[in-house]
């Protein structure tokens, strides 16, 4: 639980004192994290399963559009076990979105790419979904989202991820 001295001041703070502020700020920048990923989940669920797929191909084929990956690359960029990766993996194999391929860095790691069919879908998804998010952010100027991006990034690469 969050103590009422958030609003302490570096000025007056002792170097443990800012420690402690900096410490239950991040606390709360990583609640505020969750409970706008869960938002956000909850609206790309409803935007997915109006387009007949599921976020979790979605959020697959989001990384496949970057390039070849395996299925604990996959994972570790989504924070999701590899199971449900190579679930998510072969429905969209099956459905025709991706293929697998060998890796010639590991023969047990095989690599999926993500096809023409599956990133036009991805591309549909994001087209049809870019203007209600936008309209959802209109209060956040573009500023505003990049420098928050850039704070959550150097958050992420300080404890060791990124």
């Amino acid at each position: 639980m969050l103590s009422s001295n958030a609003d302490m001041s570096s000025s007056g703070a002792s170097e443990g004192g800012d420690a402690a502020a900096k410490a239950q700020a991040y606390r709360a920048l990583i609640a505020d994290v969750y409970e706008l990923a869960a938002v956000s989940r909850r609206i790309s669920e409803t935007d997915a399963a109006a387009r007949g797929v599921t976020v979790a191909q979605w959020h697959v084929l989001s990384v496949l559009s970057g390039g070849d990956a395996t299925v604990p690359q996959i994972a570790a960029r989504l924070g999701l076990t590899r199971q449900a990766v190579q679930r998510v993996a072969g429905e969209l194999v099956g459905a025709g979105s991706a293929v697998r391929h060998d890796n010639p860095e590991h023969a047990r790691s095989s690599l999926y790419r993500a096809t023409e069919a599956g990133l036009g879908m991805l591309d549909q998804l994001i087209a049809d979904t870019d203007a209600p998010r936008a309209e959802a952010v209109s209060a956040v100027s573009l500023d505003e989202l990049r420098a928050a991006r850039n704070t959550l990034r150097a958050v992420l690469t300080g404890l060791g991820g990124g």
